[in-house]
Formats: C-alpha cells, sequence, structure tokens
C-alpha cells in the first residue's frame, strides 16, 4: 500500500469541503453540521492550509485523492506546545489501511518539521475503527474524555491517544 501526503492544491479545495461539510462523505462521527463554503479558501489563500499554528494535507493514493490530514497547536505550558491531529478517509478509501498509514506518515512529517515533543488525536468512544488505526500507528490510549465533543444534538465521550519522540527512538 503506497499512500503520500502533499500539500493542498487549490482544485482540492471542493473535495475538502466534501469531506468536511457533506453528511455522506464526512461519516459519521465527523458530521458537525453544515460550514462555510469560503472558510477553506481564505485559509488556502491566506497559507496554502499549512502555517505556524497548524494545518492540513492531502492524503494520495495513486494519482487520487483518499482524504486528508490535519494538525493545530495544542499550548502546553508557556514554554511548549503539542500538536492536534486527526484526518477524514474519502468513503471509497475507508477500511483498507489508509489512515493509519496517512497517521504514520503525519507523525513522521510532524517531528521531522517541528520540535514538538508531543501530538495527540482524540475520536468519539464509539469510533472502534479510528481508535484501532491509532494503536496501529503507534498511539497510546491515554484516557476517556467524558462529554468532550458535541454532535448529533448531544454531547459524547472521547478518547485521547498519544505518541511522543521517545515511542519511535530508532525509527527517526
Amino acid at each position: 500500500m503506497t499512500i503520500k501526503l502533499r500539500a493542498v492544491d487549490e482544485d482540492d479545495l471542493p473535495f475538502l469541503y466534501k469531506l468536511t461539510s457533506d453528511p455522506d462523505h464526512t461519516g459519521i462521527h465527523q458530521w458537525y453540521g453544515w460550514q462555510n463554503p469560503h472558510r477553506l479558501r481564505r485559509r488556502w489563500e491566506d497559507d496554502g492550509l499549512v502555517g505556524d499554528e497548524g494545518g492540513m494535507l492531502i492524503i494520495t493514493k495513486d494519482d487520487d485523492r483518499a482524504g486528508f490530514v490535519s494538525w493545530r497547536k495544542q499550548i502546553t505550558s508557556r514554554a511548549s506546545f503539542s500538536w492536534s491531529m486527526g484526518l477524514i478517509v474519502a468513503p471509497e478509501f475507508r477500511g483498507k489501511g489508509y489512515g493509519t498509514e496517512a497517521q504514520k506518515l503525519i507523525v513522521r512529517y510532524l517531528f521531522d518539521h517541528s520540535t514538538v515533543n508531543r501530538i495527540e488525536a482524540a475520536t468519539e468512544i464509539g469510533n472502534l475503527s479510528e481508535q484501532r488505526a491509532l494503536e496501529k500507528a503507534g498511539f497510546t490510549r491515554e484516557g476517556v474524555l467524558r462529554g468532550s465533543g458535541f454532535r448529533a444534538g448531544r454531547w459524547h465521550d472521547g478518547v485521547l491517544y498519544g505518541i511522543v519522540r521517545a515511542d519511535l527512538d530508532g525509527e527517526l
């Protein structure tokens, strides 16, 4: 399985909008309602969706767009921060291991291109496939976040996962 990450091009914006705003494409655990259709374009025009506070990259399988990964800065103290990351895989690419591989690639990318020591990811407690993917990508389950996310008219518990540089000793 060969997937890659690449920068977002302008012609990727409709694809990203569909994966973040269309309930048939977001997946049950990512549908938060309709989004501003201009939000991604404005961010892309501002910094290409890659900046000091976070970013977004396209997941590709051969020449096809398979989804995206994103990350944002989480301040952890006056002197440090971690990255909080997530992804959405397009429906036709789900269940094939591409999410796991994309998570491995974004972890390596973020550790290689920033001084951050910790990357975390959270998902709803009912999203068992994402939990398995995170564990296969080397993340450790750290705890349950009670009532942490509002979606579909109610509060949902989440699960927090983390990975630190030392977890990849010998691989970096």
